[in-house]
């Protein structure tokens, strides 16, 4: 899936990531804010690291969110074959099945809904132009935040992914959460 335009709701919107974007992430994923929920406080990023993680070509569809016109953060989406279904621990997912992934880099946006609006924009796109049956996140069980965005765009905790992920020189646990699109239009 590559998404090739921009999606619109009300004041938020997504656009495929542009080369003059790198500057953007660099400046949020500097933000220890950010890095607290997104990457971790003790890894920021460098001009390199963003070219490596954002640039290149794996077939992730990667956008940057706007709101009221203005870039707000970025979100990628994938689809996901068996493998990374088994490596997730959920080989009955029904396909075509997708995961996310996203932050809010503009700290100022943070609790206006913005989260919510964006993603349920990208489901909705999901469901109609790809058929998603089911698209996963897997936030850090301690981000409480990000779980009710989630909840109330449809998520439900489907599993515990223990020491799943490493995040400020420590494993966290972390909540797989499933969204069935088809089921929350």
């Amino acid at each position: 899936m590559q998404l090739e335009i921009a999606l619109r709701e009300g004041p938020v919107a997504l656009r495929p990531l542009k080369a003059e974007d790198a500057s953007l992430l660099l400046r949020w994923l500097t933000d220890p804010a950010v890095l607290e929920w997104y990457e971790g406080r003790d890894r920021p990023f460098t001009p390199q690291m963003v070219q490596e993680h954002f640039y290149k070509e794996d077939g992730l569809s990667r956008c940057i969110i706007l709101y009221e016109g203005s870039p707000a953060g970025y979100v990628q989406v994938y689809p996901l074959d068996e493998g990374e279904k088994q490596a997730y621990g959920c080989p009955e997912a029904p396909s075509p099945a997708f995961a996310m992934d996203q932050f809010l880099g503009e700290t100022a946006c943070w609790g206006k809904r913005i989260g919510r609006a964006f993603i349920s924009l990208l489901l909705k796109h999901l469901a109609a132009a790809e058929n998603a049956q089911a698209v996963y996140v897997d936030p850090h069980t301690d981000n409480k935040r990000a779980i009710r965005c989630y909840e109330a765009c449809g998520f439900r905790q489907v599993k515990l992914l223990p020491k799943h992920e490493l995040h400020e020189g420590s494993m966290r646990d972390c909540w797989l959460m499933e969204c069935r699109p088809q089921e929350t239009e």
